[in-house]
């Protein structure tokens, strides 16, 4: 079981995992506590997409295994979790909506390395996230944080440093594995 060493952390909280590829070669691994304790509705949902756990209307698993990092923006986030149609676009639930309301607004984007629900608006919370590279203020209360980065923020800064092109990584930062710890 993996610990953590703030002392905001909660042991009964899910840890998951993103192994990460740039290129089809492996970048490394980001290891996210999920506050259950705080936003447990948001948590399960990233969980089972995790886990692939959720099936799709096909009976297969759905979720992050495969899955790009669609946009990046240095100094600011990484984000990804569309993989419906991998531009952003996309949008899933485990609880059988495309999207899902605001569980709450507790915590707040002020450091780098927050997991945070991607939305197009109020209650709009899907299967995108991104993840801070810096404190964020201005998205308080309009983006629900869920988790944050215990291992890995290397790998996290190697993504916000890959090149893109109007946002977009030139070459595929896809998620290779995942789950739970």
């Amino acid at each position: 079981m993996a610990t953590t060493e703030t002392s905001e952390s909660s042991s009964a909280n899910p840890v998951v995992f993103f192994d990460i590829t740039l290129g089809g070669e492996p970048l490394g691994r980001i290891k996210m506590e999920l506050f259950a304790d705080v936003t447990p509705k948001t948590a399960e949902n990233f969980r089972q997409f995790c886990t692939g756990e959720t099936k799709n209307p096909q009976g297969r698993p759905q979720g992050y295994k495969g899955c790009k990092f669609h946009r990046v923006i240095k100094d600011f986030m990484v984000q990804g979790g569309d993989f419906l149609h991998g531009d952003g676009t996309g949008s899933a639930t485990i609880y059988g909506t495309r999207s899902f309301a605001d569980e709450n607004f507790m915590k707040k984007h002020d450091a780098p390395g927050l997991l945070s629900m991607a939305n197009s608006g109020p209650n709009t919370n899907g299967c995108q996230f991104f993840i801070t590279t810096v404190a964020t203020p201005f998205l308080n209360n309009k983006h629900v944080v869920f988790g944050k980065v215990i291992d890995g923020m290397d790998v996290v800064r190697k993504i916000e440093n890959a090149r893109t092109n109007r946002e977009k990584p030139t070459q595929d930062i896809a998620i290779s594995q995942c789950g739970e710890m």
